[in-house]
């Protein structure tokens, strides 16, 4: 079960959703990094669950324990290793899924793969609960870009059909950036929320889901970091982004909305502006053949509805092969999307330490 990702700053994530403990090892940081924790708290508490009527009632604290790598507030260079405990699992919950997998699940799929051997409870190594150790990690990596004056965040761009206001690819600042953050509930308009949050709660109340579409960007980015082909920027940001389960699809810049214009619309042309190099739009969000323009970096990913719902629902029987009807039980957002922003941000915080310092520019 591969949960490594990276070549040159590495990072692993470990555990299960009712594990006694989840976590992280991230290695080949720099050293001498300030790395303040009350600010990865308040990056975890965006996450954990418990929070909201619009999440999952599973209360946990969230709470990193570093075993190594920090010394005096400062990375020492060794791996840094972080490990949150599972305090408030319902185990029994899970006890019929061994046989019974749950449609638009990994637990068909898992017990295929692993020959039944995979731990069922909670999702397992496949839940949601594992990107706590993700967003230690994307926090840790934020202050490591914020320190180079980079700046990342992300908002719910669209969730059901509703849509939130949309970053300017030119404009986004820093400060909207950080502004987002701070909101309990991750849009840029009062209105947007209201919707939305409705919206997950009709969900709710009617025993099914919603998934939405998350906008993140960052700003402050260096232009020439990056490669063609195989480790293009986008492809090591695609790939932590999809390693956050319910992601189904992401775009960069203009996106899929490429496909319906012209070359002469498409293309972002060159200005200089202040002695530097800029383009006049950014349909290609901020990444040229792989490789970063200077402008702001900015792409949406999709995430799914949960598929973990109360409404009955066909399935099999593993043991006996037969067709079995499936009621799930346990507590389950109504949407992952809200406590998803975090993550994403976190993603991308990792994919850009990984791809300056692969080229020594941390």
């Amino acid at each position: 079960m591969a949960s490594t990702w990276g070549e040159n700053i590495k990072l692993s994530i470990f555990g299960g959703s009712h594990t006694e403990a989840i976590g992280v090892v991230l290695d080949n940081l720099p050293p001498n990094e300030k790395i303040d924790m009350e600010k990865i708290r308040v990056q975890m508490a965006r996450r954990a669950p418990g929070k909201d009527k619009t999440a999952t009632t599973r209360l946990e604290a969230d709470e990193p324990q570093v075993l190594s790598g920090l010394f005096n507030g400062v990375t020492t260079g060794a791996p840094l290793a972080a490990i949150i405990a599972n305090t408030n699992t319902r185990s029994k919950d899970y006890s019929d899924l061994k046989i019974h997998p749950r449609p638009g699940h990994a637990d068909y799929t898992a017990s295929v793969r692993y020959n039944g051997a995979n731990d069922p409870r909670g999702g397992g190594h496949f839940s949601g609960r594992i990107t706590a150790p993700l967003v230690f990690a994307g926090a840790v990596c934020a202050q490591i870009l914020k320190s180079r004056g980079i700046t990342t965040g992300a908002h719910i761009r669209s969730l059901h059909g509703i849509s939130d206001e949309a970053f300017d690819p030119m404009n986004v600042t820093a400060e909207q950036l950080e502004a987002v953050k701070s909101r309990s509930f991750p849009v840029l308009s009062d209105e947007a929320e209201e919707k939305m949050r409705a919206e997950i709660l009709s969900a709710r109340e009617q025993l099914n889901s919603v998934g939405g579409v998350i906008e993140c960007a960052a700003v402050g980015m260096p232009a020439g970091v990056g490669s063609p082909m195989m480790d293009g920027l986008e492809n090591v940001i695609s790939r932590l982004v999809f390693a956050i389960p319910a992601v189904k699809g992401i775009e960069f810049g203009n996106g899929f909305g490429c496909a319906d214009m012209f070359g002469s619309e498409n293309n972002d042309e060159f200005a200089l502006r202040d002695g530097k190099v800029v383009t006049l739009t950014n349909n290609h969000g901020g990444m040229l053949g792989g490789i970063s323009s200077g402008m702001p970096v900015i792409f949406r990913a999709a995430f799914k509805p949960t598929p973990s719902i109360s409404r009955p629902q066909n399935s099999v029987d593993f043991k006996e092969m037969t067709e079995q009807e499936l009621v799930i039980k346990g507590r389950h957002d109504p949407c992952v999307v809200p406590r998803a922003v975090p993550c994403v941000e976190a993603a991308l915080n990792i994919a850009l330490v990984s791809a300056l310092s692969s080229e020594g520019k941390l």
